[in-house]
């Protein structure tokens, strides 16, 4: 098929690789402008971008995608269908209406459950047993589309924001060309969403990855494994904040105030939770270095009966 690859991130990388590898005509890739990272603030590009140039692929950076100029652009293409992957911006409908096939969305949930920006991390949050990725029919609507095909993906205990990532990445490129296949030799069979199973994943903040020790272990464990690298889940150790990367389930029962340090362990920091505990143990302190909590210990000191906050 001849192409526009629409996106910008890691996750929208593997889906695009899987298209060039298997023979597509990918005409352009249409992400979003470099923006300034690291400490210095040098303008980067983002991995969509690269991975095109390494291909000789044109790329395109609008601003905006509803201007006239942009729809002229990806009209110049003639492109069969554009693929959708993480893009970050909302298409407006004339755009959606412009290729042969539509535009098709690589999803990172199963969908209807998760619709929105953060699904990775969100799936995990709410203690998900199983995900997986969607490909769909875009049409005006927040990812309410058409579905068209469903790979699951299991969350193990040890899953985080990171390695599940990685692996819907992965699938989510075996997904699309399958959907593509299917597309093309007339056997796709679209189904509608039924939107009263569906919710919202939204975007991460330093607000939604902040530690709420009156919750359950278990969801103060799957926050904190969600938000594992980024932007990850934090709480405040005597006006600190302290960045919070693993942590263990642990059973307890006590009446002390929940966010109060039980015991510092040589590997771990005892934190009471609503119904149990949970034991820290990898931790990042501003200024420092993301460590085991065995490692910070060696030359800090962390006090027992100080509440997290």
């Amino acid at each position: 098929m001849k192409l526009v690859f629409m996106g910008t991130p890691d996750f929208a990388v593997e889906s695009f690789k899987a298209l060039v590898e298997a023979g597509h005509e990918v005409v352009l890739a249409v992400t979003q402008p470099d923006k300034p990272k690291g400490r210095g603030h040098k303008m980067a590009p983002p991995p969509v971008k690269e991975y095109a140039q390494s291909q000789n692929i044109e790329v395109y950076q609008p601003l905006s995608v509803k201007t006239d100029e942009a729809f002229e652009k990806l009209s110049d293409t003639n492109a069969d269908a554009f693929i959708v992957a993480a893009y970050g911006q909302i298409l407006p409908e004339k755009i959606l209406n412009l290729p042969k096939y539509g535009c098709i969305n690589v999803h990172a949930s199963l969908l209807p459950k998760y619709r929105g920006a953060a699904p990775i991390q969100w799936s995990i949050a709410h203690g998900e047993k199983v995900t997986g990725v969607t490909t769909m029919q875009m049409d005006k609507g927040l990812d309410t589309g058409d579905m068209l095909l469903k790979a699951e993906v299991e969350i193990t205990e040890e899953e985080t924001g990171e390695t599940l990532h990685d692996k819907l990445a992965s699938v989510g490129g075996k997904v699309l060309l399958e959907t593509l296949e299917k597309i093309e030799n007339g056997t796709i069979e679209p189904t509608p969403q039924d939107n009263a199973l569906s919710c919202y994943a939204p975007m991460l903040s330093k607000e939604t990855s902040k530690i709420d020790f009156s919750k359950t272990a278990s969801e103060v464990f799957n926050l904190i494994r969600a938000m594992n690298p980024y932007p990850a889940a934090h709480t405040l150790y005597m006006d600190n904040r302290m960045r919070v990367f693993r942590s263990e389930i642990v059973n307890y029962i006590g009446s002390e105030v929940c966010g109060t340090i039980l015991d510092v362990l040589s590997d771990g920091i005892l934190v009471k939770c609503s119904d149990g505990a949970v034991k820290i143990t990898e931790v990042q302190f501003d200024g420092k270095k993301r460590m085991a909590v065995s490692e910070y210990l060696k030359g800090n000191k962390i006090c027992s009966g100080e509440v997290l906050r």
